[in-house]
């Protein structure tokens, strides 16, 4: 089975969110999976599968870190999800096209790569996909004192830890190859058009695809239901 888990938490973002991100994996993904939503507010989302976050103190820390307890493997017990694999997707991610192909890989963990320019580190945490039962140290040997110690661009964070624990993971290489894009990140195109045979695109640090709902393939594929 594929699980995939997207994180929702604070203010930010609405639970229109997940609406978009659910129907483009509905359309876009083929093979069986599950569709996990972690949250602080449950209540706002009774039609999908609501987890609690266990580490409500991490939400308030710059870093993502929260997610890191998906190496966890009480967490993933508690889950059901001994050998499955398990994809970690940001809320605000666009789809495009298909998926599959994405996600059938046999790596113990893989993750997004390439899109950065400024930031030392190589991965983006919009996505990456674990075999859970894999890679438990990153959250055993995790510690708020231990990711002082990594290398950072502007504070620690969740992909920066990865990149500290797992340092020659496999990857999805943002560009044609993978279909995969980073907006207005390494590679995209100045003009903001969709190139061709794109999957999806992530929208790592204060961007977000409600900025740029002017641009057809957003409004396609994105922002058909209103906020």
């Amino acid at each position: 089975m594929l699980n995939i888990v997207t994180w929702l938490w604070g203010g930010k973002y609405a639970p229109v969110y997940v609406h978009r991100l659910a129907r483009g994996l509905s359309l876009y993904l083929h093979q069986p999976y599950r569709f996990i939503v972690m949250t602080d507010r449950p209540q706002d989302l009774p039609e999908y599968e609501c987890r609690s976050i266990l580490d409500p103190d991490l939400l308030r820390l710059k870093g993502c870190f929260a997610r890191l307890r998906m190496f966890d493997p009480k967490w993933q017990a508690q889950l059901d999800m001994f050998g499955e694999r398990i994809v970690c997707i940001d809320l605000d991610t666009v789809i495009t096209g298909q998926l599959d192909a994405l996600f059938n890989r046999a790596e113990p963990f893989v993750i997004l790569q390439g899109a950065n320019a400024s930031n030392p580190c190589p991965y983006t945490a919009c996505l990456f996909m674990l075999r859970a039962g894999m890679h438990a140290e990153v959250w055993e040997d995790f510690s708020l004192e231990a990711v002082q110690t990594i290398r950072r661009y502007e504070f620690p964070d969740d992909q920066g830890w990865l990149w500290h624990k797992i340092p020659k993971a496999a990857g999805w290489n943002v560009g044609k190859e993978s279909g995969i894009w980073s907006f207005r990140k390494r590679g995209w195109p100045a003009n903001d058009v969709l190139p061709q045979g794109t999957r999806m695109v992530a929208f790592p640090g204060a961007r977000d695809p409600s900025q740029f709902t002017q641009l057809p393939w957003i409004k396609d594929n994105w922002f058909w239901l209103a906020g």
